[in-house]
């Protein structure tokens, strides 16, 4: 049971398309990550995708549609969705999703996910 601080928990990295696990909740992973360019297509078959932008701006290319996300502004992408985030500057964003879910929809090029 303890307090977690975001902003702090952003300030102990500097990587890109690295999510680092704050919390763990009812199966599910928390998330903080730092977005910056263009993250590859993909889908999670079988999972939700939940992004929440806590800083910047995050740009969801999802199937024909390009979705703006602000601070304050959550989008679900739903399973099965070819999905792609991107961001023209650096943006910070909260995930959640079920633990051990890859990143990019194949275990072989996940991220490690280190829990900070």
């Amino acid at each position: 049971m303890d307090v977690v601080n975001l902003a702090a928990k952003l300030a102990l990295f500097d990587s890109h398309w690295d999510p680092h696990v704050v919390a763990a909740y009812n199966g599910n992973d928390v998330m903080v990550v730092k977005f910056v360019g263009e993250f590859p297509f993909h889908e999670h078959p079988d999972t939700d995708d939940f992004f929440l932008v806590l800083e910047g701006e995050v740009f969801l290319d999802v199937e024909d549609q390009t979705l703006r996300l602000g601070p304050g502004e959550l989008f679900i992408v739903p399973a099965g969705m070819r999905h792609r985030p991107r961001a023209e500057a650096e943006a910070k964003v909260l995930l959640i999703e079920p633990q051990g879910t890859p990143n990019t929809g194949d275990p072989a090029t996940a991220a490690a996910k280190p829990r900070i």
